[in-house]
């Protein structure tokens, strides 16, 4: 029995569609650690194709075949294999393919050496337009921060908060998969523009250690923005770069944030936000 195929059918509406997919794929993959391991994760996938405006549908089935057939492994150059394969099998001009999953990393805690594993927010993202590839990597790191400005007026201590990183590398066209930077690279970055690293596991002399060091160390989220982007910003391996730095601020009511995107946009005279003075 011949079945209608009402995804073909016309559509008389005359209007293009963006993006058509699916999304809240979960997946099991593996992915290499930086650390000469691979680790099992389990990554959330969202793939989608541009719909031209005499196309009532796209064939959703096709994403799902294409995903589970070759997402076995989470690389960039597996990846942008992985987001023509999906644009070609649909038909379409442009396609998106994003996997986010938890990344797990062996840390040592700076005094005892204990070992843990710490997991970071983390994905992948590749795009074709039939012309070519582009790939970016995004991660999102917590950190500890001291405000320098309650270091400076106070008499004992100063008020610190959990802040979060967020680094999405585009990456450079043309260069060879082993050359391209990894997560391992962007964490560290991340954790060395805080007061100090986040551990899972810490024993008194490690938390003595690290209460210390981030008092020694207080940065802004400014400072961490910048420092972030002085990392990055002649790495030949990236095309460009933004920067989102959030702290939940542990005396106020609302979070400190900073952004920074590189290339910079054009900038006008007086734009941007400027820390307020108390």
């Amino acid at each position: 029995m011949s079945l209608p195929d009402v995804q073909a059918r016309p559509d008389e509406r005359g209007i293009a569609l963006d993006e058509v997919g699916v999304k809240g794929l979960r997946l099991p993959v593996l992915i290499a650690d930086g650390q000469g391991a691979k680790r099992e994760t389990v990554a959330t996938v969202a793939a989608a194709v541009n719909l031209e405006a005499q196309v009532k549908g796209a064939h959703l089935s096709r994403f799902v075949e294409v995903l589970s057939e070759q997402l076995r492994e989470v690389a960039p150059a597996h990846l942008d294999l992985v987001v023509e394969d999906v644009r070609q099998r649909l038909g379409a001009q442009r396609a998106r393919v994003e996997v986010c999953f938890p990344y797990f990393l062996e840390r040592h805690a700076p005094v005892s050496g204990l070992r843990s594993l710490m997991d970071y927010d983390c994905s992948i993202v590749s795009e074709s337009d039939w012309q070519r590839v582009t790939t970016e990597l995004r991660v999102r790191v917590p950190v500890t921060s001291v405000c320098p400005c309650s270091k400076a007026i106070s008499d004992r201590g100063a008020h610190n908060q959990r802040g979060y990183v967020t680094i999405t590398a585009r990456l450079a066209e043309g260069q060879p998969a082993e050359r391209a930077p990894w997560f391992t690279e962007l964490i560290d970055i991340a954790e060395a523009s805080g007061s100090s690293p986040v551990y899972a596991l810490l024993k008194r002399p490690d938390e003595r250690h690290v209460t210390m060091a981030a008092y020694d160390n207080p940065v802004f989220v400014e400072d961490m923005a910048r420092s972030v982007a002085s990392a990055l910003c002649h790495d030949t391996r990236v095309a460009g770069f933004d920067i989102d730095v959030v702290n939940d601020e542990s005396i106020h009511n609302h979070d400190a944030y900073a952004h920074l995107s590189w290339p910079p946009h054009t900038e006008s005279a007086g734009s941007g936000a400027t820390r307020a003075t108390n």
